[in-house]
């Protein structure tokens, strides 16, 4: 490997080769640890570490700017022309960019960009793995199998522009998924955690949430398709409105194309969408789930562009009090729609609920259901914002405040928009992890939601 290797390094050599009326470099440095077990035991442990270099480069024409872009992964300082050559190349191919705009200017340095990169290790699972362990010993002894994964990253994203802006973030993400089993696999509970350290999670705790559950289980009540008063736990409830987030761009809803397109033209802005004092929000520097404070975009669509790379993020209310109040935009799709600017962030958290937590939910409850998660989440219909999926992992029934059972899962069909409209309690927001969205989405804080109505469209044989 080249001695000039360090991410800043490479940024600051990429952009002195381009010669293209603008570059952008983005550097992601990227570490990561993991832990997976089954039946009680650790099956497998593992660190991974890697960089990713992307070059954005912009060339300006008669028709107007082009962009090209162009990732690759490994990069040292050897394989920089090639790739710097490769965006410019993709750039001049191009037509003109519809999302072309200025590269940002005037934001001020990261005092850490020259840095070294931040890393993860096995280190931070010290404390995890011995309660881990202990937790083993308690589900053998209570004659239940844990499985599951414990995963940990680390990425360090360096971002230079010709426009001057040298920029840093260190975003960890760990993930905690773990299941229940009764010997018999005829009985599964699961639980889900986020965190930016492991040093937050209980393997204790929820072991102890899971035998609950799989004692529950021990009665087996079969149910019908219908509608029933339904408990959507904080996880549940982060799945649905991080995929209302995803489908709240702005030119989308000016077009007429999605739920928040308003009758006639224009948007639904302003509108009461919840008859509950709810505001969903997000916030770059929210304690806990902290996330890039600026656009970090290595692509272009309607909700992101690589013309607003380094772009300040700053707190948002998506919904204020029940009514809508941003959609997101680009600085282009602002232009478009006449809409303030409104980058997507990182993070997503529902608040102006109760105080009461899921289990006080529960005990005011004279019959309802109560989920554990969804999965398996679809759209049908981008207009209402109708999505479909599964009920997994349990599903209990609520009488007199008590559980008395599992009932069979379901497939349902529901609009994330519509339930905000008819929820008729929120409980205390707390933090999630979505289970669907895991994979690209963490950072959530949500609270219980008690829907009257919930439309069961189904019986799924699912476990």
């Amino acid at each position: 490997m080249s001695r000039v290797s360090k991410p800043y390094e490479i940024v600051e050599r990429a952009l002195e080769l381009s010669r293209a009326d603008g570059c952008v470099v983005i550097a992601d440095e990227e570490s990561s640890a993991n832990l997976r077990w089954a039946g009680n035991a650790l099956t497998t442990n593992g660190v991974t570490r890697g960089r990713t270099l992307t070059v954005i480069a912009s060339v300006d024409g008669a028709q107007g700017t082009a962009s090209g872009v162009v990732s690759r992964s490994a990069v040292t300082v050897d394989d920089l022309e090639s790739l710097v050559r490769a965006a410019e190349a993709a750039a001049r191919a191009a037509g003109p960019a519809e999302d072309a705009q200025p590269l940002v200017t005037d934001v001020s340095a990261s005092p850490d960009f020259t840095d070294s990169p931040s890393e993860t290790s096995s280190a931070v699972f010290a404390d995890f793995a011995p309660a881990l362990g202990e937790a083993f010993a308690r589900a053998r002894a209570g004659g239940r199998e844990l499985y599951g994964f414990a995963n940990h990253e680390l990425t360090s994203t360096y971002l230079g522009t010709s426009t001057g802006l040298r920029l840093r973030h260190d975003q960890p993400n760990g993930t905690l998924e773990l299941n229940a089993k009764s010997p018999d696999r005829s009985r599964s509970a699961w639980a889900g955690r986020s965190t930016r350290d492991f040093k937050d999670v209980d393997p204790a705790a929820l072991d102890a949430e899971l035998a609950t559950r799989l004692g529950w289980a021990e009665r087996r009540i079969e149910l019908p398709a219908g509608r029933y008063e339904t408990l959507l736990p904080p996880t549940a409830v982060a799945d649905l409105l991080i995929y209302q987030l995803w489908s709240s761009t702005a030119r989308d809803a000016v077009e007429g194309r999605t739920v928040f397109s308003k009758p006639g033209g224009g948007t639904r802005i302003g509108e009461t969408l919840s008859p509950l004092p709810l505001t969903l929000r997000s916030d770059p520097n929210e304690p806990g789930l902290e996330s890039a404070p600026f656009v970090i975009a290595h692509s272009s669509g309607d909700d992101s562009s690589v013309f607003d790379n380094g772009l300040p993020i700053a707190p948002t209310d998506w919904v204020r009090d029940g009514k809508l109040e941003r959609l997101i935009t680009t600085r282009h799709t602002a232009e478009l729609t006449r809409l303030p600017v409104a980058p997507g962030a990182g993070n997503l958290i529902l608040d102006g609920g109760g105080e009461r937590s899921l289990e006080e939910m529960v005990a005011s409850t004279e019959r309802g259901l109560l989920l554990t998660c969804l999965w398996y989440i679809r759209e049908v219909d981008p207009a209402t914002l109708l999505l479909t999926g599964l009920t997994r992992d349990g599903v209990y029934l609520v009488e007199n405040g008590e559980v008395v059972g599992e009932v069979n899962n379901f497939r349902f069909n529901e609009s994330p928009v519509d339930l905000l409209s008819r929820a008729s309690e929120a409980g205390r927001t707390e933090k999630t992890l979505p289970r669907e969205w895991s994979d690209w989405f963490t950072r959530a804080a949500m609270p219980a939601l008690r829907i009257p109505d919930f439309n069961m469209s189904s019986v799924s044989k699912g476990v």
